[in-house]
C-alpha cells in the first residue's frame, strides 16, 4: 500500500497498479512524443490522477501507449449476419467474447469501419445486425458496436455516431474489453479489468516462458470455471518488465513464483500465496478461504449490531 501521503493513497489496489503500468508504458514511448508532451505542457500525471479521482476509465491515456492496437490496416471481414433475436441470443452465447454491430444501412460507412475492425482480430467472432427488432431487444440504437462477454455477463457498448470512431478506435475499443475466463493484464486490458464489475481479482504471477506453463495454464483455468461470475482470474507474466511492479506490490520476488495473489478492490483486503506447483486444488482452496474470510467480515457487524440489543 502506498503511504498516507502519496497523492495516490486511497485509491484501490487495482488503480495503482493500472495507472503505474500505463505511466510505464508511456514512459517507454519514443523521445519525440516526449518532448511533443512537454511542449504541449501536457503530462501523464494530471491525467492519471483524475482517473483515480473519477474512478474513470483510462482510455484518454491508453492511446499514448500505442498498444491498444494489435492489427495493422487489415481488410474488410465479413461478420456472421444476425437477422433475428434467436440468433443474436445463439450467437452470443456462443463463445466467451463476441461483438455485435447494430446499423440500420449494411454498407455504411460506419459498417465498413466495423468490417476493417473485425478483420483485424481475427478470434473474437463478428456479427452485424440491421433489424429493428434486435437493435430494440437489446436495447441500442442504430450505429451501436457491443461487446459481449461471458466472464462476468458484462456488455460495453460504443457508440459510433461519435465523431472520429473508426476502425483504430473500434479495435482499440475491443482489445481494452475483451476480458475472459483468464484474461492476462497488460497495459490494454487492465482498463477493462478495472471496469469489471466482479471485485474480486485473482493473480497468477508466472513465467510464460516457463515449459511448465501450458499445463499450469489449464489448471489455473480449470480452477477458474468454478468461480465464473465471482472472481476475475488474471495472469501475470513474471518476464514483462511493465509487470514488475505489481510483483513487488504484493511483496513477492521472482525466486518465489509462481504465486497467487488475491484482492478484494473495495476494501484493499488482500492474501497472497506462494506455490511449488499450480494445481486446482490449491487455487481453488485458496479462493475459498478468502471468500469465507471476506463472508464473515461482512457478517461481523450484523452481529455486532444484534449483540448490543440483546
Amino acid at each position: 500500500m502506498l503511504p498516507s501521503h502519496h497523492p495516490w493513497s486511497g485509491c484501490g489496489i487495482l488503480q495503482q497498479l493500472t495507472c503505474l503500468l500505463l505511466r510505464r508504458r508511456v514512459e517507454q514511448g519514443n523521445v519525440a512524443r516526449r518532448r511533443q508532451a512537454a511542449t504541449m505542457g501536457t503530462s501523464i500525471f494530471p491525467c492519471l490522477f483524475i482517473i483515480l479521482l473519477t474512478r474513470g476509465s483510462p482510455a484518454v491515456c491508453a492511446e499514448d501507449s500505442g498498444s491498444a492496437s494489435h492489427g495493422t490496416a487489415g481488410t474488410e471481414e465479413k461478420p456472421v449476419l444476425l437477422n433475428s433475436i434467436t440468433d443474436a441470443d445463439a450467437f452470443i452465447g456462443g463463445a466467451e467474447v463476441v461483438v455485435i454491430g447494430f446499423f440500420q444501412e449494411p454498407e455504411s460507412s460506419e459498417a465498413s469501419e466495423f468490417r476493417l475492425a473485425a478483420g483485424r482480430i481475427p478470434e473474437v467472432p463478428f456479427g452485424l445486425s440491421t433489424g429493428s427488432a434486435v437493435l430494440s431487444h437489446y436495447g441500442v440504437a442504430a450505429n451501436t458496436v457491443t461487446l459481449f462477454r461471458r466472464v462476468d455477463n458484462d456488455r460495453k457498448d460504443l457508440d459510433m455516431n461519435v465523431k472520429g470512431v473508426d476502425a483504430e478506435k473500434i479495435t482499440r475499443f475491443i482489445r481494452m474489453n475483451e476480458l475472459r475466463l483468464v484474461t492476462e493484464y497488460n497495459p490494454v486490458t487492465a482498463i477493462g479489468v478495472m471496469q469489471s464489475s466482479l471485485q474480486l481479482n485473482l493473480l497468477l504471477i508466472t513465467d510464460k516462458m516457463s515449459p511448465k506453463h501450458p499445463d499450469r495454464m489449464l489448471r489455473y483455468q480449470a480452477a477458474a470455471e468454478q468461480f465464473r461470475g465471482k472472481i476475475l482470474f488474471l495472469l501475470v507474466d513474471s518476464n514483462l518488465k511493465s509487470n514488475e511492479y505489481t510483483i513487488s506490490y504484493f511483496k513477492l520476488k521472482k525466486s518465489q513464483l509462481p504465486a497467487l495473489a488475491i484482492f478484494h478492490s473495495p476494501d484493499e483486503e488482500q492474501d497472497v500465496l506462494t506455490l511449488d506447483e499450480v494445481s486446482v486444488e490449491r487455487v481453488q482452496d485458496f479462493c475459498n478461504h478468502f471468500l469465507q474470510r471476506m463472508q464473515k467480515k461482512e457478517d461481523e457487524p450484523e452481529e455486532k449490531a444484534l449483540n448490543e440489543e440483546l
